[in-house]
């Protein structure tokens, strides 16, 4: 038992030193991670003593993927989803509906000995995309926002709507294989989709409520962020319990909770709820990348002893692989042709051709679709074959995916206006200082210092002045020039820290609290700067 305790720790450390490694290595050659860790993961499982990697879909479905979307709807925008909600629905309802049935239809022709149900249970597997893995790609390839919001948007709603319709298809199959069942009718799928997304929503405000009413009350970061992290869980579980949407409800209460945010916590607990979920975020998904690539050996094993050979497969894997692509590419076409030409508060949304075309060649897939594939039912037609075309699926958009930053640059696509944005930044600040100072006045008494009332003055005013008196043209712009200045002596007040650190005059209680003071401003100086790779 105390080896097999060791050997699991030794596992889970290995993965986190080789996800760290992969990744880190490939953002400095501008690889894609995602690829990089499935090829690794790839070529590990194909050396001899490497155990085989057995997928435990009930492990991804409860406790990977209510974590992962949780990390990303917090960090959404409600305001910017609730703006493009035409664009995301199309996308997380149309595409997704149109996906199924094209993929399922082609895998029904295709696939010898494989029923109606089943090639439509394999079409919604593989409908969704990766929310992680397209934020992560949009990010580093400085899109336009409002490109990015219907992206990260559709991937987070378009799990629900797909797993919705997976339930569907296995019940239809579990039906066939059942004597004296009813057969599924479309009525009872239509019937099926409304009280998953009613139950998902009202579990997700529901939860998203009072949670928010309990964080409200709390002032200790440790105690706020131990309940942001079972959050997902306590959203996705009873979701699922009562047969709706626990992917929705997962979503519904990040977005709440993201939104309500600057009210309910302080900001200790805001910073703290950040780096935590990054880190979780960053681990869970790439974990998952690597180890689809430890689990494709099984898999080729699998389909040796029972595929349909191996050009028969080859065949299969790249038909598929091109009615997803054409799907997306052909509901695009629809989507922008009805942006373009269709009613006028529509072609006012300003969607044109090549954000369609950009939006087709973003369907990468993943930890959802890996989940999926391993709910068929045992009596599902050619199971393991399916399960292994999941995996051609995944590796096969992730390939897709490194393609992306080929096809923006050819594009064209105007990026996010930093300036602008930077410039928007410092006219909200200048107003909220604003604010602050007539309270300041409201405040102050004869009893209180003059000196600290001036610092207090000169920091609030200080923003105001250098936009309303702007330097001469082709000069630095003065907040700006503060902005890089005071890095400057950040840097130089942080040594001088450390070397008072080093030559033991200050107790390190002391010196842990200049630090992090430190810590604080540099962090406000970076707010709203672009970052590399988010």
């Amino acid at each position: 038992m105390e080896a097999d305790a060791v050997g699991t720790i030794v596992w889970i450390v290995s993965f986190v030193v080789v996800t760290v490694a992969v990744t880190g290595v490939a953002g400095r050659v501008g690889w894609s991670a995602p690829v990089a860790l499935v090829a690794v993961g790839a070529l590990v499982s194909f050396i001899p003593g490497v155990p085989t990697i057995a997928v435990e879909p009930d492990l991804i479905l409860y406790g990977l993927l209510p974590p992962l979307l949780f990390a990303a709807a917090i960090r959404t925008s409600f305001a910017d989803v609730r703006a493009r909600r035409d664009g995301i629905l199309l996308l997380s309802v149309g595409l997704v509906v149109f996906t199924v049935v094209t993929v399922g239809l082609t895998a029904w022709l295709i696939i010898p000995a494989i029923s109606l149900a089943a090639a439509f249970a394999f079409g919604a597997v593989v409908a969704p995309t990766d929310a992680v893995a397209v934020t992560a790609i949009a990010g580093r390839l400085k899109l336009p926002r409002r490109l990015v919001t219907v992206l990260e948007g559709e991937s987070l709603l378009n799990d629900a709507t797909a797993l919705v319709a997976l339930n569907a298809a296995i019940a239809a199959i579990v039906s066939a294989n059942t004597p004296g069942a009813e057969p599924l009718t479309p009525w009872g799928i239509i019937l099926e989709f409304v009280i998953a997304v009613a139950v998902g929503v009202g579990v997700g405000l529901l939860v998203g409520w009072v949670f928010a009413l309990i964080r409200k009350q709390l002032r200790s970061p440790v105690l706020d962020t131990s309940l942001s992290l079972i959050t997902p869980f306590v959203a996705f579980i009873p979701a699922q319990f009562l047969h709706g949407s626990g992917v929705l409800a997962v979503v519904v209460a990040g977005l709440y909770l993201g939104f309500k945010a600057p009210v309910i916590q302080t900001a200790e607990s805001r910073i703290a709820e950040s780096l935590n979920w990054r880190t979780i975020q960053f681990l869970l998904e790439n974990a998952v990348f690597l180890f689809i690539g430890l689990s494709l050996f099984g898999i080729f094993q699998g389909v040796a002893d029972s595929g349909p050979g191996l050009w028969p497969t080859v065949v299969i894997s790249v038909v598929l692989l091109l009615a997803i692509f054409l799907s997306r590419f052909v509901w695009m076409i629809f989507t922008t042709s009805v942006y373009r030409f269709g009613p006028g508060w529509l072609r006012n949304r300003g969607w044109s051709w090549r954000n369609g075309i950009a939006v087709s060649f973003a369907g990468i897939r993943g930890v959802v679709t890996l989940a999926a594939v391993f709910l068929l039912p045992e009596e599902t037609p050619e199971r393991s074959f399916l399960q292994f075309l999941a995996f051609v699926v995944v590796v096969g958009t992730l390939v897709e995916g490194a393609f992306l930053p080929f096809v923006i640059r050819r594009l064209r696509l105007p990026p996010p206006d930093f300036s602008q944005e930077m410039t928007e930044v410092h006219m909200l600040m200048a107003e909220a200082q604003g604010q602050g100072l007539a309270r300041l006045e409201s405040e102050v008494t004869d009893a209180d210092e003059q000196r600290v009332v001036d610092r207090l003055r000169l920091n609030a005013t200080f923003l105001t002045d250098a936009l309303e008196n702007p330097s001469p043209e082709g000069t630095e712009p003065p907040a700006r020039a503060y902005n890089r200045l005071r890095r400057i002596m950040i840097e130089a007040e942080r040594q001088a820290v450390l070397q008072a650190r080093s030559e033991g005059r200050y107790q390190e209680r002391a010196v842990k609290s200049v630090l992090a003071k430190i810590d604080v401003e540099e962090t406000e100086l970076n707010i709203g700067k672009p970052r590399k790779g988010e």
